[in-house]
């Protein structure tokens, strides 16, 4: 069972004191992350005033723990979905639900992004020993969701090309880039995302069109 799955199990079976308890060290651990920290499961258990084994208990690990808060944060955007044939207001709507949000806990999702750097060095330098390694994916299923319309305008490997393509115009890491790097506003750099993800799908519309019309034939497809 994944990272994921087993703590949406773990919060749905607890129940009274239980999961006072893990709604304690979630509250504990997204107030550390939102001032910047991206804290152990021991740091946690300490500023909660959890002892160390019932916090493990929760939490097995910090990929475990971060998972869970980093979830919790999502929020609404983890619910999202939409009924639109159309693509371009889907990713839209999308980013219009998730860019404030995502913004909102901003810090939280730096520190998360900050973990998974962290292990990637530590896995590099052959120091990551048996710590589970922390990973993120939901945007993977909301971009799929976002090119479900263009099935059968769009061959499979353009749909998750262009998924692919949207999700650098989605997330944590867009806001590091226009409020960072270029000083933007949060609203600035919404509609910079959007701009560009609508003109993503254009741009992949047109040359499904283009190619049709020439009779190219699809990338992977038999030429015979």
């Amino acid at each position: 069972m994944d990272v994921s799955r087993q703590q949406n199990e773990t919060a749905r079976t607890e129940r009274g004191p239980r999961a006072r308890t893990r709604k304690l060290m979630l509250e504990t651990a997204t107030r550390l992350m939102q001032s910047g920290i991206t804290p152990s499961v021991s740091e946690v258990a300490e500023a909660a005033e959890v002892s160390r084994a019932t916090a493990y208990r929760y939490f097995p690990s910090q990929a475990a723990l971060v998972h869970a808060v980093v979830d919790e944060a999502l929020g609404p955007i983890l619910g999202w979905s939409s009924d639109s044939p159309d693509a371009r207001i889907r990713v839209t709507d999308l980013l219009a639900t998730a860019m404030p949000r995502i913004d909102e806990f901003e810090a939280t999702f730096k520190a998360a992004l900050k973990l998974s750097l962290d292990q990637w060095a530590q896995r590099q330098a052959g120091t990551l020993g048996n710590e589970p390694l922390f990973k993120r994916g939901h945007r993977v299923d909301l971009l799929k969701s976002v090119t479900a319309p263009l099935q059968g305008t769009l061959p499979p490997e353009s749909r998750e090309r262009l998924a692919q393509a949207l999700s650098l115009v989605f997330g944590v890491e867009v806001l590091i880039v226009l409020k960072d790097i270029w000083g933007l506003t949060s609203e600035g750099a919404q509609s910079v995302a959007e701009w560009a993800a609508r003109a993503l799908v254009d741009t992949a519309l047109r040359q499904a069109e283009s190619e049709a019309g020439r009779g190219t034939p699809r990338l992977g497809a038999s030429t015979g």
